[in-house]
């Protein structure tokens, strides 16, 4: 088995850009990508006499971090989404992850995305990443077999 950054396509879309890319060719720093639950899927409650229940939880909210070097053009694209949809909450919370790695058949879409702040502008000896962070309401994942 293999796996290779290169196999992955990865896009935002929403108010101020459509279909930017955020995978090979945009610079992304070796951090990358990553997307994260917020929440645990399990509350596991154990009463007095040690019995106990298990809830389901039905968040499927994520945190999404997308990672690109400092000299990125993507960087001038993201910023230029994140200042009109902070403008106005009628396009806040309206962007859309889809990342597919086509050799392992992962697909992952994370809906109803918001910004989650201005990433960290660090100006040092090297050009080094900007994060950038995003709060997601709803992702599903389809993990691939790799064949």
């Amino acid at each position: 088995m293999v796996y290779s950054f290169l196999n992955v396509n990865a896009t935002i879309s929403g108010p101020g850009g459509v279909g930017i890319n955020l995978a090979a060719g945009a610079a992304v720093s070796e951090e990358g990508i990553t997307i994260e639950a917020v929440e645990d899927k399990n509350i596991m409650t154990i009463g007095a006499d040690g019995k106990g229940q298990h809830s389901l939880v039905a968040s499927d909210a994520c945190l999404i971090t997308i990672r690109l070097l400092k000299t990125s053009p993507i960087n001038a694209a993201l910023m230029t989404m994140y200042n009109l949809q902070s403008a106005s909450s009628a396009l806040w919370g309206q962007n859309v992850f889809t990342v597919v790695d086509s050799g392992r058949g992962d697909y992952t879409v994370a809906q109803s995305a918001a910004f989650k702040k201005k990433p960290t502008l660090t100006y040092a000896k090297d050009g080094g990443m900007m994060e950038w962070t995003f709060d997601g309401i709803a992702v599903n994942s389809i993990l691939g077999s790799g064949q």
